[in-house]
């Protein structure tokens, strides 16, 4: 009998683990290296293991405390690379001033990216203010879906004294379901056309967050790549609540995947 329990648990495990969604993270359109402790060049900058305040730690914990399996792509997409991904993230595409050589975002790319998103897929864009993103090549791929990344500089913070110019109030958001005042910082706004619709706006009106249907599957895109561990880890001043805005975005993406 005890065997038996035991072979029907290993089975619902390995059949958990099979079901799981996995959430990738780009490592090719942003590969930003700089110099280790050892002196040799090393990865940094929006990555899932990263604990200090540049990485994704707690992002990719909102996503396992789900269930999903996170995962990384250090190559171009395709269609045969990312079937296994329930959800694709690209943060920040590099600039020649983070890398000497940077990927761009080609036709291709767009092509097998945007066939996937068909196919149920469900892609997170995370953009920045423009002088820390290359724009044109990512805004071929933000057309396919009816979006555009503006050249602006939205919720300009000056310094930790002026935090209020970074907040934005959330009411009623399909997103956002828990957190009522979050922080974002020096974005660029994003301008939409045929069937994508923003989710979230600043004081000023301009739309910071927007998504679309595409196909089967689902595209958001964000001004900034804001869910990094600088503004997760609950050091923003009482009120702000981007630690229950992560969680937000992690369950709605794969909620959207389940779909």
């Amino acid at each position: 009998m005890k065997l038996r329990s035991s072979l029907i648990a290993l089975f619902s495990l390995a059949s958990f683990a099979a079901s799981a969604q996995t959430v990738t993270l780009d490592y090719y359109f942003n590969h930003e290296v700089h110099k280790g402790a050892n002196g040799q060049p090393e990865r940094f900058h929006y990555l899932w293991d990263e604990t200090d305040n540049n990485g994704f730690k707690i992002f990719g914990e909102a996503f396992t405390s789900r269930g999903a399996k996170l995962d990384t792509l250090g190559t171009a997409p395709t269609l045969e690379n990312l079937k296994g991904s329930s959800v694709y993230i690209i943060v920040d595409p590099d600039t020649k001033k983070e890398s000497p050589n940077p990927n761009y975002i080609q036709e291709d790319d767009i092509e097998q990216i945007s066939s996937w998103v068909k196919k149920g897929g469900v892609l997170l864009m995370m953009a920045n203010d423009s002088v820390n993103v290359e724009l044109p090549h990512f805004n071929n791929l933000a057309a396919k879906f009816g979006m555009h990344f503006n050249n602006d500089l939205q919720n300009h913070v000056i310094d930790d004294a002026h935090f209020e110019d970074g907040a934005v109030y959330v009411k009623n958001n399909p997103v956002l379901k828990t957190a009522t005042k979050v922080f974002m910082k020096d974005a660029c706004s994003i301008g939409l056309t045929g069937t994508a619709v923003p989710v979230l706006k600043n004081k000023e009106g301009a739309t910071i967050i927007a998504s679309a249907k595409y196909g089967k599957g689902t595209v958001i895109a964000v001004g900034d790549p804001w869910l990094y561990n600088e503004y997760v880890n609950g050091r923003l001043p009482a009120g702000y609540e981007n630690d229950k805005a992560v969680n937000d975005v992690a369950q709605w993406l794969l909620k959207q995947a389940k779909k």
